[in-house]
Parts: structure tokens; C-alpha cells; sequence
């Protein structure tokens, strides 16, 4: 299991604790809710009882009991009518609202909407109903979880992105020390490398040999160039893209298998310039056409195509290799991750950074088909 997949599997696995604990969360309160939801009706129907009796009692029996009944309900509103739901009294509704008739017909039809009538028979055949609705106390227990829920949702998104900005923080250190080290210790070599070539020049070495060395060598100090500069703001100059990716791409053809062919179409493009920094982008590009060579495992063709779009260029990088799944599309931009069984998995999250952070660009898997190849686009501002 690779870090990635690791990383995968305690997030999922935090996300299941979290449902099991919200799932149960609202299952007990909805057991506390239909429990007290029963205590309230109980509760209805003995006052409707103690109702039947004052109505018929005529004056005579002790009926302090059914009066304390009915005085001490202060919690549920309840709505006494008649069969033509002409409203005859109420308790516990505001009182300044209630005298307002179309008021008492909303609660009225809120009431008869949430519980069953409660029917109070009034002589030998007049009959009145009683109806009402959840008290605040169970309203507010009903949408207790829901908000606890939302409290305990907002405080993990918050804990997700100060983690993920910390974590995000820590990496580009990481990422800077390690460039920047790079650099240095390239330097040194480097510097003794190129006093050797001048030796070698003066013993008569073969021109041709000395010529190719010297490309070699102007290619470590670009190499280095390019690590010296992650972590720092590079300078962006105009350049014309089409010449720029001319000689990217013949570099990267002298370099590659004479099985893989590079295709060029620059035929919606005049001329265009874009700020970039020269250095950085021909990186991106040559990272981008390394992997293709490698998902074409050393044999194939590689398209590249550049449309002009008023405000944006966007350069299409198309290879013939093995492609990949729509769920690796955004994963193969992570630190680390790689399909090699060789490889660091950080030439795409590299290209990432340089596009997006530095160029303020987009980069992003267009299309990918399995066995039949991949397309790269760049989207760079004009």
C-alpha cells in the first residue's frame, strides 16, 4: 500500500467513524423525540378528558383535579374546535398573535397536519376537537442533532484546511530546501566539469565530441538554473511559444528513441506571445513528453497543438501510450504518486507547481483513454 493509498484509507475511514456517530447520534435523539412526542399526547388526551368532564359535569362532583389538569398544561399549544373547525379556545399560543383569526387557522392546519384530533364528546351528541402541535421543548430536541451535526461538520472542515494548509506549508519548505541543496551540489561538480572541457579543448580533442560535451554541460547549468529558482518568484518574460516548444521538442527528440515521433501543429497560432519563464516551462514540457515516452514504453507518437484563444493559449500534449483512469486524473498531480515501478512521482506535481504557482496557468488531464493514450493541456494567460 503506497503513502497515497494510505492516506486514502484513514480518510475513509475517519469519514465512516463520523456517519456511525451521526447515524446513531440521530437515532437515539429520534427515539428521545418519538418517546416524548407519546408523553405529549398522553399529556393532550388527559386534558381533553379533563375537558369532557367540566363540560358535563353540570355543577356537581369535585372537579379540581380535572381543572389543575387543565392549568398545568403551560408547554403544549392546543387548539379547542368544533366540527366546522370554527376555533372556541386555545392555550399556549401568543396571546397578541391569537387575536388575529387567519393566525389561529395557520396553527389550526399546523396542528392538524402534525397529530391526530383528540374528539371531546359534549352532551349526548355534540362533539368538539382538540388539536395540537410539539412543544418548543420537542421542536428544538427534534432539531437538536441536525445542528450538531452541522457544529461538528464545520469544525472538521476547519481542522481539513488549517491541516491541509500547515501540511501544504511544511511540504513547500520541503520542497525548497530540497531544490535549493540540489542546486548547490550541482554547482560544484558542475563548475569542475566545465574547467575540464576547456582542458580537453586544449589537446586536440575531437571537435565534435567536444561540441556535444559542451551541450551537455549548458544543459546541467540549466538543470541547475531551475532548481536554484523553485521557492523564489521567477521573472516572467514574453516569448514566442511556438519557438519555444520548437526547441523543447527537438531537444527531447535527439534524446529519446527513434520510435517515438513528435508531431507538431501550430497551424491556429501566428506569432503568439506569452510571459513565461523560459527555463521553468521548457521543464514542464520535457517532464510531460518523459512520461509519455514511458506510458509508450519507448515507442509511439507524442501531438503537440496550440490554439490561440483571445486570452488564453492552450497547448495540448497528446501521447499514443497506455492511458489512464478517470480516477487518477487529478492523483497523478500528488507528491508521489507514480505508475513506475522506478520513480519518485514528482515530475507532474513539479509541472503543477510551475504552471499554477508561478505562471498563474492551468494544467489538468483533458482526456484519457485506456490503451489508446493521454492528453496533457496547458492553459497559459496572454
Amino acid at each position: 500500500m503506497n503513502i497515497y493509498s494510505k492516506k486514502q484509507y484513514w480518510k475513509i475511514t475517519l469519514l465512516a467513524i463520523a456517519v456511525i456517530i451521526g447515524l446513531s447520534s440521530l437515532w437515539y435523539t429520534n427515539s428521545l423525540v418519538n418517546r416524548l412526542q407519546a408523553e405529549e399526547r398522553k399529556k393532550v388526551e388527559l386534558w381533553a378528558e379533563a375537558t369532557r368532564q367540566l363540560a358535563n359535569s353540570e355543577g356537581s362532583g369535585d372537579l379540581s383535579i380535572a381543572l389543575k389538569v387543565i392549568i398545568d398544561n403551560k408547554t403544549v399549544p392546543v387548539i379547542l374546535a368544533d366540527k366546522d373547525n370554527t376555533v372556541l379556545s386555545h392555550v399556549n399560543l401568543d396571546s397578541v398573535k391569537a387575536q388575529d383569526p387567519a393566525f389561529l387557522s395557520r396553527q389550526l392546519e399546523i396542528m392538524r397536519k402534525q397529530n391526530d384530533s383528540i374528539e371531546v364528546t359534549i352532551g349526548g351528541d355534540y362533539y368538539q376537537y382538540i388539536y395540537f402541535k410539539n412543544s418548543t421543548l420537542l421542536t428544538q430536541l427534534k432539531y437538536f442533532p441536525y445542528i450538531q451535526l452541522g457544529v461538528i461538520s464545520l469544525f472538521i472542515m476547519v481542522s481539513y484546511f488549517a491541516f491541509s494548509s500547515s501540511r501544504r506549508a511544511e511540504q513547500n519548505q520541503v520542497w525548497m530546501g530540497l531544490a535549493k541543496e540540489t542546486a548547490h551540489q550541482l554547482g560544484t561538480p558542475l563548475s569542475s566539469i566545465i574547467a575540464w572541457l576547456e582542458v580537453l579543448k586544449s589537446k586536440s580533442v575531437d571537435a565534435k565530441t567536444l561540441a556535444e560535451f559542451e551541450k551537455d554541460i549548458t544543459r546541467l547549468e540549466t538543470i541547475t538554473e531551475r532548481f536554484s529558482k523553485i521557492g523564489s518568484i521567477p521573472k516572467l518574460e514574453n516569448g514566442q511559444i511556438n519557438n519555444i516548444l520548437t526547441e523543447s521538442i527537438g531537444y527531447m527528440q535527439s534524446r529519446v528513441s527513434k520510435k517515438v515521433a513528435f508531431s507538431l501543429d501550430f497551424s491556429e497560432t501566428t506569432d503568439v506571445q506569452v510571459p513565461l519563464n523560459k527555463s521553468l516551462f521548457e521543464w514542464v514540457i520535457e517532464n510531460i513528453c518523459n512520461n509519455a515516452v514511458d506510458a509508450m514504453n519507448g515507442e509511439g507518437d507524442i501531438y503537440v497543438n496550440v490554439l490561440d484563444q483571445t486570452q488564453f493559449v492552450y497547448i495540448d500534449i497528446k501521447d499514443t501510450g497506455k492511458g489512464l483512469q478517470k480516477s487518477m486524473y487529478k492523483r497523478v498531480f500528488q507528491p508521489g504518486f507514480t505508475t513506475k515501478k522506478r520513480g519518485w512521482g514528482l515530475g507532474l506535481s513539479l509541472c503543477k507547481r510551475i504552471i499554477e504557482n508561478y505562471h498563474g496557468g492551468k494544467i489538468f488531464v483533458k482526456k484519457s483513454d485506456l490503451n489508446k493514450g493521454t492528453t496533457f493541456r496547458i492553459v497559459l494567460n496572454k
